[in-house]
């Protein structure tokens, strides 16, 4: 069963990829059939491992048995693979249905159902791996994918720009994994999470010699680790992939920001959470970076128009949330806010392009508006989405959320405070943005001026009911799984997460536990009077606030920063050596220069090829001359 929900996927990919030989639909309905097969299985192991405690390690063969180096490729089902198994599934599987109607004018649909299933597997192999090296080539597939499916309309030169920016971003960050990877092997002489885990208190006082300096072996190993995560992740200073990536076709944003490539870092923190726990240093960065992640990505959101982009945004910000809970040791937290997530920012982004179809592929909010009476059924799921992102009470979001704002505060270190009150206050600029987005979509006027609000309409019914099963996640998921995820008396987790100093959610202040939700609630009010009854206001804080307004507006300027040090030096480099070394020295006299050679000698000797039989003589004579001196001389 396990072996089913790990290569049915990769088995529609493959069969999927030849879709023109067999059909358009019968390679769409086979790559959906195959990952919704896939996704009931998946639930069916979460039950069994819940139920029987049935888990396991599932060996498929021996991969690498070389000196110490002994690494199989195996399936470890425990209770974090069997969650993010069945999350990355059934989401997956609603993508791929969704999909259908979505690419249904698109000429090359086979290759995109395949690409989504190889997507597909290739996170699912990262999720089960029992090793690093079987992780990290689940690691790199989900890479390769990601390339292949953002630049899958390649015509466009954004797309491939945006291809090409994620992929070369996150080899940064794979680079950090990869370094991680060998300094586990050099102190515990294994790849195997188990037998590292075992280890790992023994040699919390071994150091590594780099560069004359003193490093604790298990800091740098989880400060590499996190490298890789934040590359992978979009943290902040490895983020500016993602909003790029929203160029590939929004099934793609929605599978990519909800259930796999960015959750990816999440899950390797919580994995080496018996790495993670031995390293104050590595945990306290992780907090930090996903605090100022979270309010970069807020802040960022709250000026966007791109639709998409505010969604992906968003996603940055929330991966913030689950990393700071992380780094103050709420790993079974961040876990359940990866699962909540997935359901709530799936339906967002499927939710966005049920608006982008029915505006024609426009993405600009600020040429939509007053068409929610023509899409009645995307605004009501759209706002269900936006219900539980926010945090609004009693939707997932506001379980899983709250929960890492309140472990924060109870860690009781400056840390943890620090990040609880931005917690709080991107929770805030979250709930704006996010009404922003909704009120300026489907509420105040009409502000399309090419495309007549007579031609907006609402999405086919398989668009539809991929959107309905992400709604009913978003709303009832927190609820249903909060006491099991999270719970103070849960055993869930088991010896999958490691807490050393494990804070139970008790005793909570009162106005901790209201502050989230008041803010959240007074953010609509205030969003529908700022974005649709009186947009003056905001005009007027705008044009005094100018400098502000365009430093959100250029996100903070990161990319121009990563110009200004790393692209333009390079490219002038790059220039300097095609024009200096390649053309100037190498062409020079290598190629160009030896061929000139030749073509000066020949066309001397051609000048002796007269036709004429006495210089040929004389040439002859000269020759003969030549040979008796030297015979002479000898």
């Amino acid at each position: 069963m396990e072996y089913l929900a790990i290569f049915l996927p990769l088995i529609g990919s493959v069969i999927t990829y030849f879709g023109k030989s067999i059909g358009n639909l019968f390679s769409q309905i086979f790559s959906c059939s195959m990952v919704v097969i896939s996704a009931v299985i998946s639930f069916l192991i979460f039950y069994d491992g819940l139920i029987n405690n049935n888990y396991g390690n599932y060996l498929i063969f021996e991969w690498i048995n070389s000196g110490n180096l002994n690494v199989n490729w195996s399936i470890k089902i425990d209770p974090l693979s069997s969650i993010m198994v069945m999350v990355v599934t059934s989401v997956s599987a609603l993508v791929h249905i969704y999909s259908i109607g979505y690419m249904s004018h698109d000429p090359h649909k086979p290759r995109f159902m395949s690409y989504l299933s190889l997507f597909t597997f290739s996170m699912l192999c990262l999720v089960v791996s029992d090793n690093f090296l079987q992780l990290f080539f689940g690691w790199e597939g989900v890479g390769l994918c990601s390339y292949l499916l953002i630049g899958f309309w390649f015509k466009r030169e954004t797309a491939n720009n945006a291809a090409i920016k994620a992929f070369i971003v996150n080899r940064v960050g794979d680079f950090g994994l990869a370094i991680g990877i060998f300094i586990i092997f050099l102190v515990f002489g294994t790849l195997n999470f188990d037998e590292i885990f075992l280890l790992v208190p023994e040699f919390t006082q071994t150091n590594l010699n780099i560069f004359a300096s003193e490093f604790s072996a298990i800091t740098l190993i989880c400060v590499f680790l996190f490298i890789g995560a934040m590359g992978k992740s979009a943290q902040f200073l490895l983020h500016t992939w993602l909003p790029d990536a929203m160029e590939g076709p929004t099934p793609v944003s929605a599978l990519i920001h909800a259930a796999t490539m960015v959750t990816a870092g999440v899950f390797l923190v919580v994995r080496c959470s018996p790495i993670f726990e031995y390293s104050q240093f590595a945990m306290n960065l992780v907090a930090i970076t996903g605090m100022i992640t979270a309010l970069f990505a807020a802040s960022v959101a709250l000026v966007q128009n791109d639709i998409k982009k505010i969604i992906a945004y968003s996603t940055c910000s929330q991966l913030g949330y689950m990393f700071f809970a992380a780094g103050v040791g709420a790993y079974h937290i961040a876990m359940f806010h990866l699962f909540t997530h997935a359901f709530f920012k799936a339906l967002l982004f499927l939710g966005a392009g049920s608006v982008i179809h029915a505006f024609q592929e426009e993405q600009d909010i600020t040429k939509m508006g007053g068409v929610w009476k023509k899409i009645p059924y995307t605004m009501i799921l759209m706002l269900i989405g936006t219900l539980a992102l926010t945090g609004f009470p009693f939707l997932s979001g506001f379980y899983s959320k709250d929960a890492i704002i309140e472990f924060a505060y109870l860690k009781g270190t400056s840390i943890g405070y620090y990040t609880c009150s931005v917690g709080v206050f991107t929770a805030f600029l979250t709930a704006i943005y996010s009404w922003r987005l909704f009120f300026k979509t489907f509420f105040g006027e009409y502000n399309n001026k090419s495309i007549p609000i007579e031609k907006t309409h609402e999405s086919p019914l398989v668009m539809i009911i991929p959107l309905i099963m992400l709604a009913i996640g978003a709303l009832a998921a927190g609820y249903l799984f909060k006491e099991l995820l999270i719970g103070n008396n849960s055993t869930f987790w088991g010896e999958s997460i490691l807490f050393l100093d494990y804070v139970k959610l008790e005793n909570i202040p009162f106005w901790l536990i209201i502050i989230t939700p008041v803010v959240v609630i007074i953010a609509i009010p205030l969003s529908y009077y700022l974005y649709v009854k009186d947009k003056k206001i905001l005009d007027g804080v705008k044009n005094s606030n100018l400098p502000l307004y365009n430093f959100l507006l250029n996100k903070w300027y990161i990319d121009e920063i990563y110009d200004f040090i790393f692209i333009n030096p390079l490219k002038k480099l790059g220039v300097f050596f095609w024009k200096k070394g390649d053309q100037g020295t190498i062409d020079r006299f290598g190629p160009d220069g030896i061929s000139k050679v030749i073509k000066f000698i020949s066309d001397k000797a051609v000048q002796f090829q007269s036709g004429y039989i006495y210089d040929y003589a004389f040439v002859m004579l000269i020759g003969l001359s030549a040979l008796i001196t030297y015979l002479i001389l000898n």
